[in-house]
């Protein structure tokens, strides 16, 4: 399988979820997705020629970058957000480490953490409901926020069907896992990191849910957000991820830790991001750490002749 053939992958499974967006945000959707995927190849293919290198556009790996980064985004993203996002995704998240196959942290997460630091006034709580733009489900708060704002529980048949604001990609987790199991199937993605994920998730979201610390259980936790966006198309990125099976189910498990965590003590109401980009970090340790055995242990040395 080659690397233009994973891309291929990704985008069919994310086209479920793409054109819910686009359904449910209309143009808006159209606009931030397409001008963050414009933004990604244009860096790419500059950043390349400074560097006297041949064009890499043909794998694909830059239009992916940029549809998972628009699908992270609110609906009303400026411009200008959405274009320096994509420059640092390629730039800082993907060109200085070498390019692709030689980045520690995922491009889009990287793009998506600067943007959601600098511009916390476009891309925080507000950014995502508008009582005077004409979109069923703008003027509502997201679950996520609704909870930190008033305890309320989430309506979970709404949460997997596909019928409430968020995030562009956020909005539908059925269709996410969709998508996912296509990826899981192909074996683009490895199945283990979501299932570590779904445990980590799963435990932790218990532990919270029955000290009420957050008025979200497991499956809210699963549907809500940025779960399933994250699980199958971020942190499964072959290049920022554990090469070994037993270092992907301790990565797929941190992440799910630290996501409950992260949403329900940090400030910020939704945690897949810093989740992943904190796991990437363990990666290089994790595959250290769980280098298998061969077959039949270890080579013993020679004794001395």
């Amino acid at each position: 399988m080659s690397t233009r053939r994973m891309m291929v992958d990704v985008l069919l499974a994310l086209s479920p979820a793409l054109a819910l967006s686009i359904w449910w945000f209309r143009w808006y959707a159209v606009a931030v997705v397409g001008l963050s995927v414009l933004s990604c190849v244009a860096t790419e293919a500059l950043l390349t020629r400074l560097r006297g290198r041949s064009q890499s556009l043909g794998d694909g790996s830059a239009v992916v970058t940029g549809i998972i980064l628009g699908l992270s985004m609110p609906w009303s993203a400026p411009p200008y957000v959405v274009i320096i996002a994509a420059v640092i995704a390629i730039s800082l998240g993907k060109m200085a480490f070498g390019g692709l196959g030689m980045n520690l942290f995922n491009p889009a997460m990287v793009g998506r953490a600067f943007v959601t630091l600098s511009f916390a006034l476009h891309l925080g709580a507000s950014a995502y409901q508008d009582s005077s733009v004409m979109l069923d489900g703008v003027s509502q708060a997201t679950p996520l926020i609704t909870a930190r704002m008033t305890g309320a529980g989430p309506d979970l048949s709404a949460l997997f069907l596909g019928n409430v604001n968020g995030s562009l990609g956020e909005t539908s987790a059925l269709a996410l896992l969709i998508g996912g199991a296509y990826l899981c199937i192909r074996r683009v993605a490895a199945w283990e990191i979501p299932a570590g994920m779904l445990l980590g998730t799963f435990f932790t979201a218990s532990g919270t849910a029955a000290l009420d610390l957050h008025p979200f259980g497991p499956l809210g936790h699963l549907f809500g957000g940025a779960w399933m966006l994250g699980a199958f198309y971020i942190a499964t990125d072959p290049c920022s991820s554990p090469m070994t099976r037993k270092g992907r189910w301790i990565f797929g498990a941190g992440i799910g830790i630290l996501v409950v965590i992260l949403r329900t003590f940090s400030s910020y109401p939704e945690g897949v991001m810093f989740a992943i980009l904190i796991m990437n970090a363990t990666a290089p340790l994790l595959n250290r750490w769980t280098i298998p055995s061969p077959l039949g242990g270890k080579l013993k040395p020679s004794p001395a002749s």
